[in-house]
């Protein structure tokens, strides 16, 4: 463990900036995880990026041992909805992790798209994301891009970032939703009980969830949403906290349906952006689940309820 103790002349400034000009072999972004890992602390304290250091204030640091990983191409079938030299789109498979991680080495949808795509993978996500340009929950199914070289992933985060690219999901809520429509503007940040969780938050980040009904049943209503941002587990803690959590959604409720469903009932439809290269507007969709159409037909047979 590193300790720094904060001088006079050194105070009122972001901790994250202060550390990184301190350790020059730790990249921002690395600082930033270490951070709300909780292995950089102030005072023995856990504490945000954006905390404003004051002197005397003792900073310990705690780089975790770097596991080596021998990331392997698997021979694993994915759902591939479109595919040219710069993108791949695929309908990700409910329980399918995106990247490996601690746990789930193997098995994940990188390992899928090494076999499948070879060398042809943006190398921008780092060793263990290649191609990764956004991700879904392991238990979110639907549709994700993946790039095929730096230039296509350059080119789809900064769409992501200026908010072009446009997300359409479904989702199946426990309770009956009185709006028609409605706006979710509510901040989220790390839950300060579990910080494997997101919260409402009053000093987290700005996200903005968009919804309207598709269909109100006998205990439940069927969503389409849309995001203006993308934090972390954003509809699931939204729709959560306005008492209509995701049907299924171990985390946020306490999941327990009448279906059976373990995870939540969540599917990212549809995707509007520009193509990479060409500029082309592209609008792809992903089919929903089996399993999901199955429980929306069954409640469609007894329900009578209209929008």
């Amino acid at each position: 463990m590193q300790e720094i103790i904060v001088q006079d002349g050194e105070e009122n400034v972001r901790i994250d900036s202060f550390v990184s000009n301190k350790i020059s072999d730790l990249s921002r972004t690395m600082i930033v995880k270490l951070i709300e890992s909780d292995n950089i602390k102030v005072n023995g304290k856990s504490q945000k990026p954006s905390y404003k250091i004051q002197a005397g204030d003792k900073i310990s640091i705690e780089i975790p041992e770097i596991k080596e990983v021998d990331l392997k191409a698997q021979d694993i079938p994915i759902n591939i909805i479109y595919e040219d030299n710069d993108i791949i789109v695929i309908n990700k498979e409910k329980g399918m992790v995106v990247h490996p991680a601690e746990g789930n080495w193997d098995g994940t949808l990188v390992n899928a798209i090494m076999a499948h795509c070879k060398d042809s993978l943006s190398g921008i996500g780092g060793e263990l994301r290649p191609g990764i340009v956004h991700r879904l929950d392991k238990d979110t199914s639907g549709i994700l891009i993946i790039a095929k070289n730096d230039k296509a992933h350059i080119n789809l985060s900064e769409q992501i970032k200026n908010r072009e690219v446009k997300k359409k999901y479904i989702a199946l809520v426990r309770g009956i939703v009185p709006e028609n429509e409605a706006t979710i503007n509510m901040p989220i940040g790390r839950s300060t009980k579990d910080r494997k969780k997101m919260e409402v938050t009053k000093n987290g980040k700005e996200a903005i969830t968009h919804f309207k009904i598709l269909k109100r049943y006998g205990k439940y209503t069927l969503l389409e949403v849309k995001i203006d941002t993308g934090r972390t587990h954003q509809i699931r803690v939204h729709l959560a906290e306005i008492g209509y959590p995701v049907v299924g959604d171990m985390v946020y409720s306490n999941g327990k349906n009448e279906f059976g469903v373990v995870g939540q009932m969540l599917h990212a439809q549809s995707l509007d952006f520009k193509h990479p290269t060409t500029g082309k507007k592209m609008h792809l969709e992903a089919e929903l689940p089996e399993y999901f159409k199955k429980i929306i037909e069954q409640e469609e047979a007894k329900s009578n309820w209209k929008v």
